[in-house]
């Protein structure tokens, strides 16, 4: 009795935080016709014909583009960070005024909103013509995505015994060395984490790629926005379902495909509360 209770407070806990999800799918595989007599959860009669109008007609709105554009940014952004975040937390996780004092404040830092560097982000990047291009909008998810990273990386690096290090050093190997022939193979899950958390975040990005693009490198998160009114007439439900759907596709797959990881590397104390 008790564990039929459980697992009822499960399965209402679990369709409350995804219904959302449910009704954007149901209504993604209805027809315009039966969205309007039909709101409900349930379908009369299924059809693909709002994914076939997304995937076909690509003259005014190309979803291969978006999904593209999205792809190469989150990588650069990913890849960048995790770059720039790995040696800076090995250094970090070995001081002690790194950990209490570095690592805060750029962690701070993440936390100030992002519309407050819109206006010098937008001169700067027309400055420098980088405005409409994946290269700018990779560098700027790379700077979103370097606090996540140091977070993750500080902690799993602090839980690998500073005397790996020590024995390094009598071996005569630099700090560089150690930090690539020691440190990283042991702190691989807590890599593969970074990179799975930096590329969802980076794909859910949304305001600097509506402020940053305008036609040659829009993602994925912009371009489904056009779609709600795609062919006038108000708000195309059905289509616009279908957009978010495909849209999703990609992180979900990469976090379903990486779970074991992710799971693994919070054990070890890849992430810490």
């Amino acid at each position: 009795m008790i564990n039929a209770l459980r697992w009822l407070v499960f399965a209402a806990a679990a369709l409350a935080m995804n219904f959302p999800v449910i009704v954007t799918l149901v209504t993604s595989f209805k027809s315009a016709r039966e969205l309007s007599t039909n709101p409900g959860l349930w379908i009369s009669q299924p059809t693909l014909e709002n994914y076939l109008r997304v995937l076909t007609q690509t003259d005014r709105f190309n979803i291969y583009s978006y999904l593209w554009n999205s792809t190469v940014a989150s990588l650069i952004g990913t890849g960048l960070a995790i770059l720039l975040a790995f040696p800076a937390a090995y250094a970090i996780a070995r001081s002690e005024a790194g950990k209490h004092t570095l690592l805060p404040i750029v962690v701070n830092l993440r936390a100030v909103p992002l519309i407050i560097f819109a206006i010098p982000l937008y001169m700067m990047y027309q400055w420098l013509g980088l405005l409409d291009t994946q290269l700018g909008l990779g560098l700027i998810l790379t700077i979103v995505n370097t606090p996540l990273a140091l977070v993750i990386l500080v902690n799993a690096i602090s839980d690998v015994p500073p005397e790996l290090d020590e024995a390094a050093r009598v071996d005569g190997a630099s700090s560089w060395r150690t930090m690539i022939s020691i440190i990283r193979p042991v702190v691989r899950p807590a890599l593969v984490t970074t990179f799975i958390f930096g590329f969802i975040t980076a794909w859910n990005e949304f305001l600097f790629g509506l402020m940053l693009t305008t036609n040659k490198a829009v993602p994925m998160t912009v371009g489904a926005s056009f779609f709600f009114a795609a062919s006038g007439g108000g708000v195309q439900w059905g289509t616009a379902s279908a957009v978010m759907v495909l849209g999703a596709l990609p992180p979900v797959f990469l976090g379903l495909l990486m779970y074991r990881q992710i799971s693994g590397s919070m054990t070890t104390g890849a992430i810490k509360g």
